[in-house]
C-alpha cells in the first residue's frame, strides 16, 4: 500500500498544509495545479520538495475556484471541463519538465472528485482526456464496490489505474465518502485514523450500516487536515514505507 497526499495547496503569501513535514512521510504527492490552489512559485517548491525525498509526483486538478478551495461543484460544460482539467495537468508539466521531473499520475481534487465518482460519463471524459496528454499517467479514482465495472469502463483509455481509500475520511453506506458537512466526516484523531487504517489494509472499511469490501493500492490523508502530520506518522507505523 502507498500512501498519497494532496500537496501545493498554498497560493502567494497563503499558506496551507505543512508540506515540508508531510513530504518525508509518503509515497505520492498530489500537487495543485492553479486551479483550486497553488501557482508556479509553489509548484516549483513542492516539486523540488517531492524529488528530494523520492515521493512520486502527480498533478491535482480540480474546479477553478479558489474561493471554495475546489469543494463546491461547478455547473460546467462537460469539453470545456475536460480542456480545463487538460490545461491544468500541463501547466504543472511544464513546470516539472523544467526542473527536470517527471509526473506519474493524476488526481482530480474535492467536488471534481466527488462528481466524477458519480457521473460515469465525467469519469470517462477525465480519463480520456488524460489519456490525451499523456498515457503513460496513471489515473487515481476511488475504490469502491463498483471497482471493476470501473476498470472495464476505463479499459479503452489504456491508462493504468490506481484505487485509493481515503484514511482521514468516513465512509457511506455505499463505499463513497461522507459528505464534510456531517460530524465526524472528516477524521482528525491519529488513533481514530490508525483504527480505520487498520480495516483497510484488512480490506474493509466500517460504515453505517457495517463492514463494506475495499480493494485498493493507494490511501490519501488530506494535506490540509490540521492533523496530517501526526496521522500520517501513526499511519507509517502500520504502512511502512517502500524500500
Amino acid at each position: 500500500m502507498l500512501i498519497n497526499c494532496d500537496m501545493g495547496e498554498s497560493y502567494g503569501p497563503w499558506e496551507k498544509g505543512a508540506d515540508e513535514a508531510v513530504m518525508p512521510l509518503i509515497d505520492q504527492a498530489n500537487i495543485a495545479c492553479g486551479g483550486h490552489a497553488g501557482d508556479p512559485d509553489t509548484m516549483a517548491r513542492t516539486l523540488r520538495l517531492a524529488a528530494g525525498h523520492g515521493v512520486q509526483a502527480g498533478a491535482h486538478p480540480g474546479y477553478p475556484d479558489r474561493r471554495n478551495f475546489g469543494r463546491l461543484k461547478l455547473d460546467w460544460p462537460l469539453e470545456s471541463l475536460v480542456l480545463e482539467v487538460q490545461a491544468q495537468i500541463g501547466a504543472l508539466q511544464a513546470v516539472a519538465g523544467a526542473l527536470g521531473i517527471g509526473l506519474r499520475h493524476v488526481k482530480p481534487h474535492g467536488a471534481l472528485y466527488l462528481a466524477m465518482m458519480r457521473d460515469d460519463q465525467l469519469l470517462t471524459r477525465l480519463a480520456e482526456g488524460v489519456a490525451a496528454v499523456d498515457p503513460s499517467l496513471a489515473f487515481v479514482l476511488q475504490a469502491t464496490p463498483e471497482r471493476e465495472r470501473h476498470a472495464a469502463m476505463l479499459e479503452h483509455t489504456g491508462l493504468t489505474l490506481a484505487f485509493e481509500a481515503f484514511a482521514d475520511r468516513a465512509y457511506a453506506a455505499d463505499g463513497r465518502l461522507q459528505a464534510r458537512g456531517i460530524d465526524g466526516a472528516v477524521l482528525s484523531d491519529a488513533d481514530a485514523v490508525a483504527g480505520h487504517v487498520a480495516n483497510l489494509l484488512d480490506g474493509f472499511v466500517q460504515t453505517p450500516e457495517g463492514p463494506l469490501a475495499v480493494e485498493a493500492e493507494t490511501l490519501c490523508v488530506h494535506g490540509d487536515n490540521p492533523s496530517a502530520t501526526a496521522v500520517l506518522r501513526r499511519i507509517r507505523e502500520l504502512v511502512p514505507p517502500k524500500q
